[in-house]
């Protein structure tokens, strides 16, 4: 089976930040393509700062944020389902706005086909992933994290703060039913909380290994969340949970999706 083009860079990606390093003789054998196949590959993942070239392949950039590599390849069928779930929520000419995580950079590229689409985002990475002639990108201004190619701090608050109307899609690192969607970094809780609240309507993303795990910094409270897209059908507990605050729970299989 012939892979796709994003297919095959997340192949490259995933073994790059496995190994440390690639080769295009042997990407090229494993991945059934030409070796220029390759070789363009790598020369556009090194565009997008996601690798450095070396003589004969390529290795990690030495500035990378390990973290957020690492993030991306784990759990990558778990969250292409989300984003594609998610994409269904996201009509043209919407406004949105999608944080700065790994389950939104996933669910970034089914948002290319839309039309007339308006995005907020954060984010560098995730703006090059939305590049589309049917998608306009509004990057928020602020304190840039070059390890993890973001903004944030009170100038990019400042900048969130002009903007309403749209819908919030955000992620998590992990759940609990006491406390809320929650974060391990305090200034992204801060940032995506403040999205979230200004939203007309907010759908949070969570593959299923986030649930009964939550991280130390809270995002936002339960009721600011409409609906919550995962990759299987949670526990009856959780169901019943998220019924008892009226959060509809989407999966596969789970039925209908309307946009909200």
């Amino acid at each position: 089976m012939t892979l796709s083009q994003a297919q095959r860079r997340e192949a490259i990606i995933a073994q790059l930040y496995r190994d440390g390093h690639v080769q295009i003789n042997g990407l090229a054998e494993q991945l059934k393509v030409s070796v220029a196949t390759i070789r363009r590959d790598l020369k556009a993942l090194a565009r997008d700062g996601l690798l450095e070239l070396t003589h004969g392949g390529a290795t990690v950039r030495r500035d990378s944020d390990l973290s957020f590599m690492a993030k991306l390849t784990r759990n990558a069928e778990e969250k292409k389902t989300i984003g594609r779930l998610a994409a269904a929520l996201v009509q043209d000419g919407d406004q949105v706005f999608l944080d700065s995580g790994t389950t939104c950079f996933h669910l970034a590229q089914y948002l290319r086909s839309k039309r007339q689409l308006c995005v907020i985002v954060n984010s560098i990475r995730t703006a090059q992933e939305l590049i589309s002639p049917g998608v306009k990108v509004l990057l928020l201004g602020g304190q840039f994290r070059p390890e993890r190619m973001d903004t944030i701090g009170p100038m990019a608050s400042a900048s969130l703060d002009q903007l309403r109307g749209y819908k919030a899609f955000f992620g998590t690192d992990g759940l609990g039913m006491d406390f809320g969607p929650t974060a391990t970094d305090i200034e992204s809780a801060s940032l995506f909380g403040q999205a979230v609240r200004s939203a007309r309507h907010a759908i949070l993303l969570a593959d299923h290994t986030k649930f009964d795990a939550p991280a130390l910094y809270r995002i936002v409270e339960w009721k600011s969340v409409a609906k919550i897209v995962t990759d299987r059908q949670p526990s009856d507990e959780w169901m019943q949970f998220f019924s008892s605050l009226q959060i509809q729970v989407i999966y596969p299989g789970s039925g209908s999706i309307s946009g909200g």
